[in-house]
């Protein structure tokens, strides 16, 4: 029996149970969900277990997968994108600040969670700008040709 096979089941025994777990929460009712919400046997609980063993699955299939490509592809190209990857966070880590914050719930947020709260947000901006920028310049080397 070939991977596909034996996954295509698998997602098929995985998809029913958690149509009966989706069953079952639909008709028990959104009070009575609301009203167990605290209790420890909820009926959200094994729907939850169905979505973290499918995230199981899949986190330990593509770390499977990525180092069987490492191993395969040219691992000088992944260390590259792997170290600018990090230099661009390296960037945003240097260009945002931290200073400690009160949240809304009274709570604070110490100086180096808002720094790093801050460089992600910068990371996501340089990737995202990047990413544009990438979309434009293949835009106009197609319309070049």
């Amino acid at each position: 029996m070939t991977l596909h096979k034996v996954l295509k089941y698998l997602a098929l025994v995985i998809g029913v149970i958690g149509m009966i777990f989706l069953g079952r929460i639909i008709a028990t009712g959104d009070t009575a969900i609301k009203a167990s919400a605290d209790l420890q046997g909820s009926h959200l609980d094994p729907y939850m277990w169905v979505a973290y063993i499918v995230l199981l699955i899949v986190i330990v299939l593509v770390a499977i997968y990525v180092i069987i490509g490492l191993f395969r592809g040219n691992i000088k190209n992944t260390l590259i994108a792997i170290g600018s990857f990090l230099a661009v966070i390296g960037i945003a880590y240097v260009l945002s600040d931290g200073t400690q914050q009160i949240l809304k719930d009274g709570t604070t947020l110490s100086a180096s969670g808002d720094h790093w709260v801050g460089a992600g947000l910068i990371t996501f901006y340089i990737l995202g700008g990047i990413a544009i920028l990438a979309m434009v310049l293949s835009g106009v080397k197609k319309l070049a040709k």
